[in-house]
């Protein structure tokens, strides 16, 4: 690829101005030949030039200089549609190494929802789990009546397993009968109550409805199917794989996950998602009780930076942000041991690197995939 002279005295007098990071990407978005800086934690893994994809070259570099001071972050990648202008990792880590998404494992078990609803396991969203747990649900009749649905929105009405309770769920013995004894403090289908123990539930749904273990269905259903291999998955004390968290991929691999929402659940012309799924996926069914964010099916939506976002979200900084006008997909992941003094509100300064630097660097002509239409109940944005 060619540039004008202009541009690239340009670029050589606002190189200065960066950091030996920013100079370093910077050379590589514009096609030159970088070089290792001895005195550097960040490796830059792969660019593309990032003007033929639309955005300002000095405005990304400038993001990526920004990423590299927020520490904890391990690595940082931006793609347009399919192509990856700006891989980044911090702190010695690289693109092989794999990293534990937290509860952003919960927006792959919606996919794999939707894959089993497609394959015919599942009847349906409005299916309920009584069927499912005989033993455990043979005389709580209110329990039974909680559907496939109610566990993709986390609306089931059980009180949660996360925050206060988290410890004394995953030191239980059984955790799908731990969740599922806890008492109903509403409705199925009223307020949302964000509980990892409900989206080991809907693993375990999963599971008996396909007849395979949760990590063998999602490795042959969808990551197979998207170049990805499962690096680990806890599991409970009883072996079932734990669902909507500590899920382990390479960040290429989330990267990858997030792409395939942008792609309409379509990758390389095969259609890994049912027809429409991304769509249902990315409804407003109830305010979240994270900072009034809107949740979909196990996916929050926001507005940051004057777009619509859809994020998965896991602890301690692991994204993936789909921006559907602007054809892209970020994906971050954090470390989650010896996070520096200072870094309580990293969470927020992710969302702030996106709106406030990556957003507006990605300048291009907008995409061609709409953001899908909401049902009745939505919240505006």
């Amino acid at each position: 690829m060619s540039f004008p002279p202009s541009t690239l005295r340009s670029a050589f007098r606002r190189v200065t101005s960066h950091t030996a990071l920013g100079g370093l990407l910077l050379m590589c978005l514009l096609g030159m030949p970088a070089h290792a800086q001895p005195n550097t934690t960040t490796e830059t893994w792969r660019a593309h030039p990032s003007e033929s994809y639309g955005f300002d070259v000095f405005a990304l570099a400038a993001a990526v200089d920004r990423a590299a001071d927020l520490a904890p972050l391990s690595s940082l990648l931006v793609a347009r549609g399919d192509t990856t202008v700006a891989e980044v990792y911090f702190n010695g880590r690289g693109p092989d190494q794999a990293a534990n998404l937290k509860s952003a494992s919960k927006s792959v078990l919606g996919a794999l929802t939707g894959i089993a609803l497609a394959e015919g396991s599942l009847d349906g969203v409005d299916q309920p789990i009584g069927p499912f747990f005989p033993n455990l649900l043979g005389d709580a009749p209110r329990k039974q009546r909680i559907t496939v649905d109610h566990l993709l929105t986390q609306q089931a009405g059980l009180e949660s397993t996360s925050f206060g309770n988290y410890g004394a769920w995953v030191s239980s013995p059984n955790w799908v009968a731990d969740a599922l004894r806890r008492p109903m403090i509403d409705r199925p289908g009223g307020e949302m109550i964000y509980s990892t123990g409900t989206t080991h539930v809907l693993g375990a749904v999963l599971a008996e409805a396909t007849g395979r273990s949760l990590r063998a269905f999602a490795q042959a259903h969808l990551f197979d199917p998207l170049g990805v291999r499962i690096r680990s998955w806890q599991q409970s004390p009883t072996g079932r794989y734990f669902g909507g968290n500590n899920l382990a991929l390479t960040p290429r691999g989330l990267l990858r996950f997030g792409q395939l929402y942008l792609n309409g659940g379509r990758f390389r012309g095969r259609q890994v998602l049912p027809a429409g799924w991304v769509d249902r996926s990315w409804r407003t069914y109830v305010r979240s009780t994270y900072h009034g964010h809107q949740y979909g099916y196990l996916w929050f939506m926001h507005e940051l930076g004057g777009e619509r976002v859809a994020f998965a979200w896991g602890y301690g900084g692991q994204y993936v942000f789909v921006v559907p006008r602007l054809r892209l997909v970020v994906a971050c992941t954090s470390s989650l041991r010896n996070r520096p003094s200072g870094s309580s509100n990293h969470n927020e300064q992710i969302l702030r690197l996106l709106a406030e630097h990556i957003l507006p660097a990605a300048q291009g002509p907008p995409g061609p995939a709409p953001w899908p239409s909401r049902p009745h109940p939505v919240f505006g944005w």
